[in-house]
């Protein structure tokens, strides 16, 4: 557990926490006399993780009404991103797991990576508090990238989009067009581009519809996220160095 508890920067004072937010309860189950397995902490630290994501997007945006923060918050707490979190740490490397577990490839499982890294939020909270636990989770996030706003485009691109163009074009919205549809009945192939104010920002190709406007909708972005970098890195220059 020494290797575990250099990567999470803390050295717990009841390791006997640790031991068992690493215990999945295929473990316990396995052994004549079971350790305690994480489930109970797991239920703690999903409360703990909730909090402080809660605190950190309400200080992070202060612009942002209440349905916003709920939906960033959704992305930060997901499985997706709980287990993009765990397998940083190399969590799965740490959790004793029972035999069939094991066989089933339960230590790479995006399930249990998550409720891991729950049950070790919830050991840490009761090992050196929230503060432990908001330093942790606020140093993960910056070294796995984790931006609620990018994951939430990545979910929802066509409501991104859509609040994009409702601030920064006097709500315009987005305008989708089937431009083709080819292939036999049962595998056609749509060909869909998205329009704002009249320009074309993005096209794309999909078996439905709805994919195809969900692609379209993604390139449209990260197409107006290169522009808006371009706009303001041509603004830098133009206004040369800070205090120039």
């Amino acid at each position: 557990m020494d290797e575990l508890q250099a990567r999470i920067g803390h050295v717990f004072r009841r390791p006997e926490l640790l031991a068992e937010a690493l215990t999945h309860p295929s473990y316990s189950s396995e052994r004549s006399d079971p350790p305690p397995h994480y489930e109970r902490l797991e239920f703690l630290g999903d409360a703990v993780l909730q909090l402080c994501a809660s605190d950190s997007l309400f200080l992070r945006h202060p612009t942002l009404d209440e349905g916003e923060l709920t939906r960033l918050r959704s992305t930060l707490t997901e499985q997706a991103a709980l287990e993009k979190l765990a397998r940083h740490l190399e969590l799965g490397r740490h959790v004793r797991l029972g035999r069939g577990e094991i066989r089933a490839g339960g230590a790479g499982r995006a399930s249990v990576l998550g409720d891991a890294f729950e049950a070790l939020i919830g050991a840490l909270y009761l090992d050196a508090g929230l503060p432990g636990v908001a330093a942790l989770w606020e140093r993960l996030l910056a070294e796995t990238g984790l931006d609620p706003v990018r994951l939430l485009a990545e979910e929802n691109p066509k409501g991104r989009l859509q609040e994009l163009a409702q601030e920064d074009h006097a709500g315009t919205l987005p305008e989708y067009q089937t431009v083709q549809v080819s292939g036999p009945d049962h595998a056609p192939e749509f060909q869909v581009r998205v329009l704002l104010a009249g320009r074309e920002l993005a096209g794309a190709r999909a078996g439905s519809r709805k994919e195809a406007e969900k692609e379209a909708a993604r390139l449209a972005l990260r197409r107006l996220e290169e522009e808006a970098a371009a706009k303001a890195a041509a603004g830098t220059e133009a206004g040369g160095p800070p205090g120039a």
